[in-house]
């Protein structure tokens, strides 16, 4: 029980850590609720461990209700997990997310599920999410896949495929923007206004390409004219 109550005190100092606008232990109790989904899925789960799946989905159901954040039951949180704003998150029954993980509004662990002339497959479907990841609003992960220690996935960003370790991925679908300068360097939203999208550039590249030689193209026809 002691272990129990030294990670509910954790996704507490996860809220007053993360979140400028949390002043404290009491005011993230109050007012955070990310966390109050955090705390209801904290005892589901333990429920859906002793068995009580049915009691567990229902709790989660009125957890859902209350806050607007689904998680369920069968899903496994390290400590220290951290959902801002909160509303409309999902995070699907075989879902694995490790230590210190930060999630924004709006993010699914969604799962694939695959069928056959049997009927659906119910095997690991949903994501597996390492340590000190952050997970912009809007993201969408998808699958079975796996994401590294200190990856960072950009806002609105579809994540179908594996992710390497210390890498930040933007996009749809997700590819890599840069290699993490500081792996212990939070972000929020998983991006900054200095975020790089490789592709976004090498478009600009062409278009400036295409218009130097336009204008190249212009100026022979003129030189031709005179």
């Amino acid at each position: 029980m002691n272990q129990k109550f030294k990670t509910i005190l954790q996704d507490i100092d996860a809220v007053s850590a993360r979140d400028p606008a949390t002043g404290g232990r009491f005011e993230a109790l109050l007012c955070s609720s990310g966390l109050h989904a955090i705390l209801c899925y904290r005892f589901n789960h333990f429920l859906w461990r002793k068995n009580f799946r049915l009691l567990s989905r229902v709790l989660s159901q009125i957890a859902r209700f209350l806050t607007g954040i689904e998680i369920h039951p069968g899903a496994k949180i390290g400590k220290g997990f951290f959902i801002d704003h909160g509303a409309g998150v999902v995070i699907g029954e075989t879902a694995e997310i490790g230590n210190n993980v930060t999630m924004y509004h709006g993010v699914t662990l969604g799962g694939t599920t695959v069928f056959n002339n049997k009927g659906k497959i119910t095997t690991k479907r949903h994501p597996t999410v390492g340590n000190n990841v952050i997970i912009g609003s809007g993201a969408q992960v998808l699958g079975p896949i796996k994401i590294g220690n200190d990856v960072k996935i950009g806002s609105n960003a579809v994540v179908i495929k594996d992710v390497e370790a210390g890498t930040t991925v933007v996009g749809v679908p997700a590819h890599r923007a840069d290699k993490n300068k500081g792996k212990n360097t939070f972000q929020a939203y998983g991006m900054t206004c200095d975020t790089k999208d490789p592709l976004q550039e090498e478009i600009n590249s062409l278009h400036k390409e295409i218009a130097d030689l336009k204008k190249s193209l212009s100026e022979l026809s003129k030189g031709k004219n005179e």
